[in-house]
């Protein structure tokens, strides 16, 4: 790691004879964003993919291995019946015969979305609305001989049957607010990354879903103003620390029978993250975690008499990390599964008895994605981090000979999608001074052809004048190496001091310091004469277990220690003056900028918090039980790590800044925040923006966000 870590230490800058100096709206709007390509669908036999063209009339064929394109699947010009102009999204069945696409899309929550979709058989030519209903239709799922589809309209489950032309209604209990069959509700979407909990048995005579009973879910409401002389409410079920989530069962529709039976688990089931039916037969597997999320069971249920046994259970003296349930992969009688069991996550392979069969990958490095499974090569392929924290590279693992083969050739962060069976696979290549490369490769690593060099963007880079980047370590508060970067004015001189603004997020799991390209407001914000630090702290990413479990229970507390202790060093340095060092985060980063100006006994002379937690029994079951438990269970460690409580002791000029409309980090949070300020005579700035979300999109939101932040520093530092 220390030679990885060598290498990066260099310094890149962007010289010409006329250097143009950033604008912060080009920045916002994306002018120097690094593109990518069109998202692409696997074929079933993993030679082919499927891709919209540019303006999203034509769905087109392309070989993997060439990259021509074989045949056009959709076009709106030429399909029979076809009413619509373009599309904005499309599901192709696994036959490949039929496909849908969609207009009138409406999002509900981050993720979620109802549309209007388009039932189209390939092999008529004829396309049709898939629905006489007219409320819009979300989560279609096909079949897998693709002779069916279910979708969900308000919150009740539909069946499509192609080959009759008919529709029906699979269950009648679904009301908004009570009952979901198939959907997920909002924190199974935010925290477990899922809007749909759909599968049909491989011979398509059975359909699974779970059921969310959230009746007596606790209501969360927020008004939306949208210049209206009555505000309007939005009111939507929200379950925070220590409430009662939704009750959930796993239920299977007999569709020959038309019949529902539910799935024999016990009934203390707290999550249902995840189900899928196994590649033949009728067994369900089905993956649960209980309240404290410390406990995982994966249950392979007999469809149709409902019986249900364990074959894998999992304990963790801390927490079973929900996203490694995303990597169970079924083949053949076999199974595959990434565990931290060992102090880092890493891949097993197991058969469908629960046996485990070997330890695929091992080392003191973290697996960060397992990506395919080609079970006649008997191939495992990967993600991980196993040159440096800050680097990504992309394996393959023989699962009969333990044979480990890298497959990526540049040292830097590399991310791949691949092809049914890992075939093929499109990898996304960056490091800190090149712009992502997109590229096409085979599965023994050989790379085919380029998709994306980002030309362009490197000649419009060449001609800035841009801020030099280091990567660079510090201590944290008990004496671990962290991982940081630094980035200072293109016209730095060593003689001279400069203000510090030291930005992180510093979430469990999370990683902003990373061997990869970026250009965001912090770029700008060097061309204003500051210096910009980022450091990972503990319970930060890719550098095992132990190193990012360590804030469990006590969230808030090692995070603001180690950003103190790392201003601290900046604050040593020749060119930096340690009177002007601020801090800034969003979300969780904001929580640690308040924090760390509350426990930081004056280092920092000014912070600025984006919609930032002010205390854990505000958020979420699902996150802050994971990291926390319940207040209940650990009152202490809530107190501890709630911003609010210590409303006393923050020091420094402070900018609050949330969105109204924010439906994950709730604008009470801030309020209730403002609130014990005043009570503590502490004066402070703040700026509402008004129906906006968490994100706070937008280039002109982005713009005047920035600017106002900017001048913020510049006054308080």
């Amino acid at each position: 790691m220390k030679n990885i870590l060598g290498m990066l230490l260099a310094v890149f800058i962007f010289t010409t004879a006329s250097a143009q100096r950033l604008d912060l709206m080009d920045i916002n709007s994306g002018k120097y964003y690094a593109r990518g390509v069109q998202p692409v669908v696997s074929s079933a036999d993993g030679e082919s993919y499927f891709q919209p063209n540019d303006n999203y009339t034509m769905i087109i064929k392309y070989a993997y291995k060439t990259g021509l394109p074989t045949d056009t699947i959709f076009n709106v010009k030429k399909a029979r019946e076809c009413n619509i102009s373009s599309f904005q999204g499309f599901i192709i069945s696994p036959d490949e015969k039929r496909l849908l696409v969609f207009n009138d899309y409406e999002p509900i929550y981050r993720h979620s979305f109802k549309a209007n979709y388009y039932y189209y058989d390939v092999r008529r030519n004829l396309i049709r609305k898939l629905t006489e209903n007219k409320e819009k239709q979300s989560i279609p799922t096909f079949s897998h001989d693709g002779r069916m589809l279910a979708y969900v309209i308000n919150n009740n489950i539909w069946l499509a049957k192609f080959d009759y032309d008919t529709e029906s209604q699979v269950t009648k209990d679904g009301e908004p607010g009570r009952i979901i069959n198939g959907g997920t509700d909002w924190v199974y979407e935010e925290e477990f990354g899922t809007t749909s909990i759909m599968d049909f048995s491989e011979d398509g005579r059975l359909l699974a879903f779970v059921r969310f009973d959230e009746t007596n879910v606790p209501e969360y409401s927020m008004q939306l103003y949208g210049n209206s002389l009555y505000p309007a409410s939005f009111s939507f079920k929200y379950p925070k620390a220590g409430e009662q989530n939704s009750k959930v069962t796993c239920n299977v529709f007999d569709i020959d029978s038309k019949t529902i039976r539910k799935m024999n688990i016990p009934d203390n089931t707290e999550y249902i993250p995840r189900i899928q039916f196994l590649p033949s037969g009728d067994e369900l597997a089905i993956m649960t975690l209980n309240r404290e999320q410390n406990k995982f069971d994966l249950y392979l249920a007999n469809a149709r008499s409902s019986v249900c046994r364990s074959i894998l259970h999992e304990e963790n003296s801390k927490y079973v990390d929900s996203k490694l349930l995303d990597y169970i992969h079924f083949f053949g009688n076999q199974f595959v599964y990434v565990s931290e069991k060992d102090g880092y996550s890493h891949i097993y392979l197991y058969d469908n008895t629960g046996v485990m069969q070997k330890q695929l990958t091992s080392g003191n490095y973290d697996v960060t994605a397992m990506l395919a499974v080609d079970p006649v090569a008997k191939t495992v392929f990967y993600e991980a981090a196993e040159d440096s924290p800050l680097q990504r590279a992309i394996y393959k693992v023989d699962m009969v000979k333990g044979i480990k083969t890298k497959l990526s050739a540049k040292a830097g962060t590399n991310n791949a999608t691949f092809s049914k069976n890992g075939k093929y696979y499109i990898n996304s290549y960056t490091n800190v001074t090149t712009p992502r490369i997109v590229t096409v490769h085979d599965a023994t690593g050989k790379e085919l052809r380029m998709l994306q060099d980002n030309a362009t963007l490197k000649n419009s880079l060449a001609k800035l004048d841009l801020p030099a980047k280091e990567f660079i370590t510090v201590k944290s508060a008990d004496g671990r190496d962290l991982n940081g970067y630094m980035m200072k004015p293109a016209n730095f001189s060593s003689s001279q001091k400069y203000p510090l603004v030291m930005i992180q997020y510093s979430g469990p799991n999370s990683q902003q310091v990373k061997d990869a390209y970026s250009m965001d407001w912090t770029d700008y914000l060097t061309t204003q004469g500051f210096i910009v630090a980022c450091v990972d702290g503990r319970g930060t990413g890719a550098r095992g277990e132990d190193f990012r479990k360590c804030t469990y229970m006590n969230l808030g507390i090692y995070e603001s220690d180690d950003q103190v202790a790392a201003a601290k060093h900046f604050a040593s340095l020749p060119y930096i003056d340690g009177s002007k060092i601020a801090i800034w985060g969003w979300s969780y980063g904001g929580y640690n900028v308040l924090m760390s100006m509350s426990r930081g006994n004056g280092v920092f002379k000014s912070g600025v918090a984006i919609a930032p937690v002010t205390d854990w029994k505000f958020y979420d079951t699902v996150y802050a039980e994971r990291f926390m438990r319940t207040p209940q269970q650990n009152a202490l460690g809530y107190e501890a790590g709630s911003p609010i409580l210590m409303a006393n002791k923050l020091q420094g000029n402070l900018l609050l800044i949330h969105g109204s409309a924010d439906d994950n980090v709730h604008f009470q949070n801030t309020m209730d925040y403002a609130a014990a300020l005043v009570k503590a005579n502490k004066q402070f700035d703040m700026f509402v923006f008004t129906d906006k979300d968490h994100s706070i999109r937008g280039a002109a939101n982005r713009t005047y966000l920035y600017e106002k932040v900017i001048k913020f520093l510049k006054t308080n530092m």
